[in-house]
């Protein structure tokens, strides 16, 4: 999203004082993270003429990150080279404008000075001298956390500088907002089941990234989810994380799979030599290589996170693991399909006395009805065991939560791929994505003509030789939807 303000010839001066209500940068909800503590910051510094020392933590030259070739790392390469230290400096960041506050710092608006392209980026800026100690110790998580993420759907940290009392981290800049304010401008605040599968099949591989570092990110929430340019989102605020050992596995996995080809004719057989017969299936064994990397062995006891997503074991206090990430993916599930979350009360106690009663979810009417909804009501029951040892993904992580019908036909390795959904509000660039089974956008006759291509190239390919598979470790079995989500 292009800014009239990129290249101004004054520079910005911010000077204010002002108390934080809540941790998200751009969202106006009420919701604030249990963490928050009122927040008095000034920032007075005209960064073009800033002579203060700085240090600087940048990876822009050694950098292996999937991004490398992007305008973002580009631009960066050539301040850095242009630099007398050969490094980023805040005289090099011009600032545009404030866009929000949250629980440690500042965010800005930010280009590069005498960049010849419009590359912008978000300068988050923390006083380090008007913080506690314990919000000190969670600014340096997030910059650790920050230095470690190589993901799509996740930020990435361009440069550190630390200038006098201030630490600065240039990240990405999402020019559409958070999925929160996107949701209160839908009918009803909620999301189509398409809508919500694509944003929810994003999140859950970003946190299966997370937890694979083993990062619990005890945060999630649709104020922390940011929406990139493009429409794809970006996960955001770390400060609330906690790090701990995981032990990756790799396993592989028989499975058979029984369903009727939609180009052959049914066939019939009997059972038992009785009377009646039953349709025939096409059945076949497909060896599965799964790979699965969830910090079981996670532990705090801090009590932390937004108090309508607290799993009941960290409202309890007795300790809590990786499955609050889990919890809080079925609250966001519910969340986007109804519009509220499920145990919302009228105040944070009588939520948090539902959340640790025993007690059930309970589904509105409307979320039983419409097609995919039977299937997304089954997910969050198993999301929302309170018993997180009965939990779905506490055992296997996302693995097992991948293979939910509610997820039935999405190609993962593809997901980045696929094209975001059209709902109001969401302004994307255009780009190349990929027609996918999530949104579902090529014709039927198109989608045919693709199979029957590639059809004969892989019947052309094992006539003459012998080909074995090779499994992604992000292999699903299942069938794909087309545009209405009938199965094909």
């Amino acid at each position: 999203m292009e800014d009239d303000g990129y290249y101004l010839e004054t520079d910005l001066d911010f000077s204010f004082t002002s108390t934080t209500t809540d941790r998200t940068f751009t969202s106006s909800s009420a919701r604030s993270s249990l963490a928050r503590s009122s927040l008095t910051l000034s920032f007075n510094d005209r960064l073009s003429t800033a002579t203060t020392p700085s240090t600087t933590t940048s990876s822009a030259a050694t950098t292996l990150h999937h991004r490398r070739q992007d305008p973002h790392w580009t631009a960066i390469r050539a301040a850095t080279t242009l630099s007398s230290d050969r490094r980023l400096h805040l005289r090099h960041l011009k600032l545009v404008r404030h866009l929000g506050t949250g629980n440690l710092g500042r965010v800005f608006l930010c280009h590069l000075r005498d960049c010849p392209t419009p590359t912008v980026f978000a300068l988050k800026v923390i006083d380090r001298d008007v913080l506690t100690a314990k919000k000190l110790s969670h600014v340096q998580t997030e910059a650790e956390i920050l230095s470690m993420l190589d993901h799509p759907f996740l930020p990435t940290l361009y440069a550190r500088i630390d200038a006098s009392h201030y630490t600065c981290l240039l990240i990405d800049y999402c020019p559409n907002g958070d999925l929160h304010s996107l949701l209160r401008k839908q009918p009803g605040n909620r999301l189509p089941v398409s809508s919500v599968r694509f944003f929810a099949s994003e999140v859950l591989v970003a946190l299966e990234y997370l937890h694979a570092l083993g990062i619990v990110y005890r945060d999630l929430k649709p104020e922390n989810i940011l929406i990139r340019g493009d429409g794809h989102i970006m996960l955001s605020d770390f400060d609330l994380c906690f790090k701990a050992e995981v032990v990756p596995t790799f396993r592989s996995r028989r499975f058979r799979r029984v369903s009727t080809p939609p180009s052959s004719p049914r066939r019939r057989r009997r059972r038992g030599g009785g009377c009646f017969s039953a349709e025939s299936t096409y059945e076949r064994e497909e060896i599965v290589a799964e790979f699965a990397a969830e910090p079981v062995t996670a532990f705090s006891k801090s009590c932390v996170g937004t108090h309508e997503y607290l799993a009941p074991e960290l409202v309890a206090g007795n300790g809590h693991g990786s499955g609050v990430d889990w919890w809080a993916f079925g609250i966001f599930l519910y969340e986007m399909l109804h519009g509220t979350t499920p145990f919302r009360g009228e105040t944070k106690e009588q939520t948090l006395r539902k959340i640790a009663s025993s007690d059930d979810v309970a589904f509105p009417l409307e979320l039983l009805e419409g097609e995919g909804m039977r299937e997304a009501k089954d997910l969050i029951q198993k999301l929302l065991v309170k018993d997180p040892t009965k939990r779905l993904g506490c055992a296997r992580g996302a693995q097992d939560i991948k293979r939910h019908p509610f997820f039935e036909g999405i190609k993962w390795p593809l997901i980045r791929n696929y094209k975001p959904p059209e709902i109001r509000g969401l302004v994307k660039k255009s780009t190349k994505a990929h027609a996918g089974h999530v949104t579902g956008v090529s014709s039927p006759r198109r989608r045919k003509w693709l199979w029957w291509t590639l059809s004969n190239l892989l019947r052309s390919k094992r006539s003459n030789s012998k080909i074995q598979s090779n499994n992604n470790s992000y292999h699903y079995v299942g069938k794909s939807y087309n545009a209405s989500h009938k199965r094909v």
